[in-house]
């Protein structure tokens, strides 16, 4: 999935809508597992054998947890936007002012993104090509579901009339999400990334009260 990929239209699914925890000790390390295998080999040449290796686990055991690849792929994307909209939600709780909750929610996804999980870096992997239909709009809904908590964000800053906060919001994302394939860690942290971006828009569009 290139970064971009996170920058697709909001539908209206609620922030949390579809991303619910389903946990257990196995399934969580067959992720985790198929993350890490995923992020190496691609999609294409990852084996259920070696994700169940990776897990510790007999090859058959797999699909006790998961019929297919494609499952499991779907699982790891499921996982990864768990993640990082809990870190953004936790970020939020108590921050009221506009601006500043826009800039928390960005500090949160940059530091989850560049500093999380290997699921989440799986995730911001390219989509194979002639992926299954049926399990894109899935990986799609976790998406939306995620988005839509910058939809509400830019919704409630006051900004000139006529911005299209559509747009704003593509970029916003974009601009993030790009920085996973060039960020290195030592030159600056992913908060002071976040707070540069966010500086930038409010810099052209922030109105006074």
């Amino acid at each position: 999935m290139r970064a971009t990929d996170l920058n697709l239209q909001t539908s209206n699914a609620k922030p949390t809508a579809g991303i619910k925890r389903r946990s257990s000790n196995r399934r969580d390390a067959l992720i985790k597992a198929a993350a890490t295998i995923f992020l190496s080999e691609g999609f294409a040449s990852a084996s259920m054998r070696d994700i169940a290796a990776a897990a510790g686990m007999k090859a058959g055991s797999i699909y006790y947890h998961f019929p297919s690849k494609t499952d499991l792929f779907i699982a790891v994307h499921e996982e990864g936007l768990r993640l990082i909209t809990q870190s953004v939600e936790d970020a939020l709780v108590g921050v009221e002012e506009p601006w500043t909750r826009l800039e928390t929610a960005c500090v949160a996804h940059l530091e989850a993104l560049l500093t999380g999980s290997v699921i989440l870096q799986a995730v911001m992997r390219d989509l194979p090509q002639n992926f299954d239909a049926q399990a894109w709009r899935q990986i799609t809904g976790f998406r939306d579901a995620y988005e839509a908590i910058f939809a509400g964000l830019l919704d409630d800053l006051r900004l000139p009339q006529g911005t299209n906060r559509h747009d704003l919001r593509l970029m916003l994302l974009g601009a993030m999400n790009w920085s996973f394939n060039w960020y290195r860690p030592g030159r600056q942290t992913p908060e002071a990334l976040a707070r540069r971006y966010v500086g930038f828009i409010k810099s052209q569009l922030y109105v006074d009260e």
